[in-house]
């Protein structure tokens, strides 16, 4: 008897036994795995030996044969989502497409690119969060829009993406449940950074989800979970591998995340930066990232030769966000709402701005309100920092670098501790090198292992 989606004998194996073989560098089998999910969600397992095992996966790793059966393990914990209603006029079935971004700071991707693949007859189901810490969530974002609702069921979700072509809503209660369980005592255990839990976590959603394609933006760097580029590397490859062997047409695009992206960190003030881009502006690197994305999930569903970037000049994809919001009882019209004080940082010597701390300017914007610290927290929809300049552009000593806003003005000063070392100028007028926004690509012919 189970609790989840999961069968499993509960003598057929003990807890300690698999906790001895990780330990001991040795591999868990597929039954094994399954048998400590599923005892784990349906709590004869107990917390102390899941986070004994999840230690020792933190130390020792995990095959790749091993991940995925870990994966499936939890995608079989609740359910699956079908898309395979979604058909052309003619009755051939419509290939589904979806971007999944690890996270950063002014990371607002997903509001231009929904819409974008979407105005090209693509359905985009995507199944999106809320923010904690430092990094923003795209529901937290869009719910300060008049009247948008981020909670649909199946049925409506199906029939949205059937009429509108896209969708951007909370994932339900029934993907995943063992991720859930287990995501919270990662959290508590120190072993988050565990990178076959990672990837396990995110994949085991996007495949239960059920799209065909599936794009990520794995970020590094200072405002990224993955600080490093060769963490944000293998953590790539062990995602694309997941989503191969399930099927899942998977790609990676590897991206730069020590200096937020675009001009805004917050929640209104990111769809408002969102809308622009629709319109045909916006900051470049917001709009670089989002067409280089859309190339690549169009790709996956055999859409090539075309500029993703021509439906931002001509309307389309504006045309495909009033939809879609509309869909989900949203006013595309109404004013975007407004934080009751401000504060202007400003620079401080003239010359070359040489660096800006994504880091800091996340946790700046958290402190004004932005984002949370506990799951149940409130956020600010009004709250966040504008970015008046970016690494590479000259300065003038008393020119505005950030305006702070905030609907609490004692949270100001907390803000402007984490941006006392935010910025680094070169008062030399000496040449500045951008990196590049996108550094890698990973596919399944990337794979050796």
């Amino acid at each position: 008897m189970s609790l989840t989606g999961l069968t499993y004998d509960r003598s057929a194996h003990d807890a300690v036994d698999l906790i001895r073989a990780k330990r001991d560098h040795r591999r868990l089998s597929q039954d094994q795995i399954q048998w400590m999910i599923g005892a784990y969600t349906d709590g004869y397992v107990g917390d102390e030996q899941m986070s004994a095992l999840a230690m020792a996966i933190l130390l020792n790793g995990m095959t790749r044969e091993e991940i995925g059966y870990w994966t499936a393990a939890m995608i079989s914990s609740g359910e699956r989502m079908d898309f395979s209603s979604l058909r052309t006029p003619d009755g051939a079935r419509r290939l589904t497409a979806d971007k999944h971004s690890t996270g950063g700071v002014g990371d607002k991707i997903t509001l231009p690119l929904a819409p974008l693949v979407a105005s090209f007859g693509v359905p985009v189901p995507q199944l999106s969060g809320r923010g904690l810490g430092h990094t923003g969530g795209t529901l937290d974002k869009l719910e300060s829009i008049k009247g948008w609702q981020a909670d649909l069921s199946n049925e409506a979700l199906l029939r949205q993406l059937d009429e509108v072509n896209a969708v951007i809503c909370a994932a339900g209660p029934g993907l995943a449940p063992a991720d859930k369980k287990l995501y919270a005592l990662r959290d508590v255990t120190g072993t988050v950074e565990a990178i076959p839990l990672i990837a396990s976590s995110i994949m085991s959603k996007k495949i239960a989800e059920g799209t065909d394609a599936l794009v990520l933006d794995v970020k590094a760097g200072s405002g990224a979970f993955m600080k490093s580029r060769a963490d944000a590397l293998e953590l790539a490859r062990t995602m694309v591998a997941l989503g191969t062997d399930a099927g899942v047409n998977t790609t990676a695009l590897l991206t730069d995340m020590d200096t937020p992206l675009g001009l805004t960190a917050g929640n209104a003030i990111e769809v408002e930066e969102s809308v622009e881009v629709l319109g045909g502006g916006g900051p470049a690197d917001v709009v670089e990232l989002t067409v280089a994305l859309a190339k690549e999930m169009l790709a996956a569903v055999g859409i090539t030769g075309v500029d993703p970037a021509e439906n931002l000049r001509n309307g389309k994809a504006m045309d495909s966000w009033r939809r879609m919001i509309a869909a989900q009882s949203g006013d595309p019209d109404a004013p975007l709402p407004q934080a009751r004080h401000s504060h202007t940082v400003n620079a401080g010597v003239s010359g070359t701005m040489t660096r800006m701390d994504a880091m800091a300017v996340g946790q700046a914007a958290w402190r004004l309100g932005a984002g949370r610290a506990r799951k149940q927290d409130a956020v600010q929809a009004g709250a966040g920092v504008r970015i008046h300049a970016k690494p590479g552009d000259p300065l003038v000593a008393g020119q505005p670098l950030f305006t702070l806003l905030t609907d609490d003005e004692h949270r100001i000063e907390r803000a402007l501790h984490a941006l006392e070392s935010a910025v680094d100028v070169d008062l030399e007028a000496g040449l500045y090198e951008r990196p590049d926004l996108v550094f890698d690509r990973i596919s399944a012919a990337d794979l050796t292992d």
